[in-house]
């Protein structure tokens, strides 16, 4: 299935972004793109087996990609600096908004991908966010990677050298990733702020999230710290979530839903979507049986 493109309007913000939905969904994912970054990056343009949503639709599930706020349509009317409150309550509005009269399943599951992550963590302590089957996590950190000389380099160097430093440390290396059109965009300012205050902000955040987590890094995860010390020092944050699960994706870099290995995370990913939709619906059998025992 082929996404479509959305615009809603959210409290007179005009929001966008693409949606593949199903008859009958077994779960609404809703992806959120990271920094400088599109919906795109979640239908991998001209490899439609490495796309989310194309997979997702095909497996029975609905997969929305809005712009988070501040890109897209919103830019105009949001400008450069928008707070966390606003984020959120904008992002849950272009869901709701979204998926007027579809059919949601079991529910809405979040995937956050790099900067997307920080929205992500933020819709799921919101109150709203015990409602939801659970949240991905993949491309971010809590710790960048001491051990690469690109992120020593990068704080020293000037505007040229930081972007080429940059693409060296989120595309490379080169041969996993296919060649494919850009999916990237003008990040709004407060992009950067948030990212400063992130490592900060996740391990405040993390302890109150209730629903199941999973977390994810490439292999060749250069920006943050990767491998088993970078996954078990973000899921350990996670001490109130009814289950966490970390995964390694073997051949893949920071943009795992761009790389060659795309639909190996992905399946994986809907594995565990799949997985919370069965113990959410497990919940719901065992809840009617009590009410039937006492009534």
């Amino acid at each position: 299935m082929i996404p479509e493109n959305f615009q809603v309007d959210v409290d007179g913000i005009p929001m966008s972004g693409l949606v593949s939905s199903v008859p009958d969904p077994r779960a609404v994912v809703v992806a959120w793109h990271g920094g400088a970054s599109r919906p795109d990056y979640f239908d991998a343009p001209g490899h439609s087996r490495h796309s989310l949503m194309q997979v997702g639709a095909s497996l029975g599930f609905s997969v929305i990609a809005p712009h988070r706020p501040g890109y897209g349509s919103s830019r105009e009317m949001l400008g450069e600096r928008i707070d966390p409150d606003r984020q959120v309550a904008l992002s849950y509005g272009v869901v709701d908004s979204a998926l007027q009269g579809l059919d949601r399943g079991a529910g809405c599951f979040l995937v956050g991908h790099s900067q997307g992550c920080v929205l992500a963590l933020r819709m799921a302590v919101d109150p709203r966010g015990s409602d939801l089957l659970g949240i991905e996590m993949a491309g971010t950190g809590i710790r960048h990677n001491r051990r690469s000389d690109a992120v020593r380099r990068l704080g020293t160097s000037d505007v040229e050298q930081a972007a080429g430093l940059l693409r060296e440390l989120l595309w490379q290396p080169a041969g996993l990733y296919p060649q494919q059109e850009p999916v990237s965009s003008r990040a709004p300012a407060y992009d950067g702020e948030d990212a400063l205050a992130w490592p900060a902000e996740f391990a405040r955040s993390a302890p109150n999230v209730s629903v199941p987590v999973r977390i994810s890094l490439g292999d060749h995860e250069s920006w943050w710290q990767s491998g088993e010390p970078g996954l078990v020092g973000m899921s350990s944050l996670f001490t109130a979530s009814v289950r966490t699960e970390v995964d390694e994706q073997i051949g893949s870099g920071h943009n795992v839903s761009l790389g060659n290995a795309a639909l190996a995370y992905h399946l994986k990913v809907l594995a565990f979507v799949e997985e919370c939709v069965l113990s959410r619906q497990s919940a719901g059998r065992n809840e009617k049986l009590l009410e039937d025992s006492h009534g």
